[in-house]
């Protein structure tokens, strides 16, 4: 949600509205532009790196190398926020399974935007059609 909602403000706001991203770089970006960075981050815990290895299984090697296991991605409840690994329930997918949207999103930003630039248009008001007698 904090994510659409970033892609929609920056839709009203455009290059008058930038914020630090990330905090205490200096370097500041458009709203939908700390989305994208966000999503990134957010994909990140999920994708694995050179040796088959996903943030989000930690240091388990069966996740890694067993060809049984490492197409398997667990959506756990909450991260450890230094090393991306996976704590809690890995059972209850619930908010956590929302990052395949992010994924989605990752694959197609720009498409993205102009749905979520449509979306926020407003629709056209219609006047009421007189009825003919």
């Amino acid at each position: 949600m904090l994510v659409e909602s970033l892609r929609r403000y920056d839709y009203y706001y455009g290059e008058r509205f930038k914020i630090e991203c990330p905090t205490g770089s200096g370097h500041e970006m458009r709203l939908k532009d700390v989305a994208v960075e966000l999503n990134k981050r957010l994909t990140g815990l999920f994708m694995p790196d050179e040796a088959g290895r996903r943030p989000c299984h930690g240091d388990s090697e069966r996740y890694a190398k067993d060809p049984n296991w490492n197409k398997l991605v667990l959506f756990y409840e909450y991260f450890h926020g230094d090393n991306g690994r996976g704590l809690g329930a890995s059972h209850q997918t619930g908010w956590t399974a929302l990052v395949v949207n992010c994924m989605l999103d990752c694959q197609h930003p720009d498409e993205l935007m102009k749905t979520a630039s449509a979306a926020t248009k407003p629709s056209p008001i219609k006047a009421p059609r007189s009825k003919k007698k």
